[in-house]
């Protein structure tokens, strides 16, 4: 079995075409195919079947490219932690992030590093807590910034950074605007303006209503923060947010007020493989974002 014979396979698994698979790699056609009907032979099974001018997958070709992308994934990470390893200045890293970590967090800290190592390249990529969490294990991703702290999975390494309070987010015209702070039972009668279910922000805003003793009336949904604010200046409801998400400034038409009671937090950090090695490259960031929260902790305190 040859290395060139998985990436074909997997190639024309996902485009499911001979032909585009062959423009795609920049081979002949026939190539591919002959490389493909001598890994079925060596395998001992077809992996493909015939549909019209297209393939599909067989049930034991779609277990096998399961395999195949697993394989491939490591063999390109063990490529570029040697690569890295001769130069771990020139190497490239796949970062993850939410929404909520995006318009602070995420730049200032890549802007600190670059300034120190400028040849080290970043892809990015923002996502769902579970995505984010998936994608670090399946080495989509190389590390995720992510709120709160995974502690207890067994293939994910997380490294707390910081922790943050809630607070509530009100339009400014609301008969509670001008409180020094409340408990987040005064607005068990008010309608919420939360990111959808699934989201870890959601869930961290019921949960707190239900420790202050209600279930929110949720009557707005928002996918980014820019949205949900943007419905709180409107006067559509009231959120709760984390304290890093307001980093820049209280949108207008709105007030931020901290919640008394339940006392609502999270932990934020960095997520790293518990099963594989950091490469040079992203050991570096991430020895690099460790300390630097080390040292923005000691100012603070």
């Amino acid at each position: 079995m040859e290395l060139r014979q998985l990436y074909y396979f997997k190639e024309v698994a996902e485009r499911e075409h001979v032909s585009e698979a062959a423009v795609h790699l920049h081979v002949a056609q026939s190539a591919i195919s002959r490389q493909i009907s001598n890994l079925e032979a060596e395998l001992g099974v077809k992996l493909f079947e015939r549909e019209g001018r297209n393939v599909k997958l067989t049930q034991i070709g779609r277990i096998f490219l399961t395999h195949t992308k697993t394989a491939i994934k490591a063999i390109e990470h063990a490529k570029k932690q040697i690569d890295e390893y001769l130069d771990p200045e020139r190497g490239s890293i796949w970062i993850g992030f939410p929404t909520s970590l995006a318009s602070h967090l995420l730049p200032t800290v890549i802007s600190e590093f670059k300034q120190k190592h400028p040849n080290i390249a970043f892809q990015l990529r923002q996502g769902s807590y579970k995505f984010l969490v998936d994608a670090v294990k399946n080495r989509e991703i190389d590390l995720a910034f992510l709120g709160p702290v995974p502690t207890n999975d067994p293939d994910i390494n997380g490294k707390i950074l910081f922790s943050e309070s809630i607070s509530a987010l009100l339009p400014a015209s609301h008969p509670l605007a001008e409180r020094k702070s409340l408990n987040l039972s005064d607005l068990r009668k008010e309608e919420f303006v939360l990111f959808p279910e699934g989201y870890v922000l959601h869930k961290i805003a019921v949960d707190g209503c239900r420790q202050a003793g209600f279930t929110p009336k949720i009557s707005s949904y928002g996918e980014d923060l820019d949205a949900i604010k943007g419905l709180v200046s409107a006067g559509i409801g009231v959120t709760i947010l984390p304290e890093s998400t307001f980093y820049e400034a209280t949108p207008r038409f709105t007030k931020k007020i901290p919640i008394d009671h339940p006392q609502l937090g999270r932990t934020v950090g960095i997520i790293r493989p518990k099963n594989r090695n950091l490469a040079p490259s992203e050991k570096v960031f991430y020895d690099f974002v460790i300390d630097f929260f080390s040292m923005l902790q000691q100012f603070q305190d």
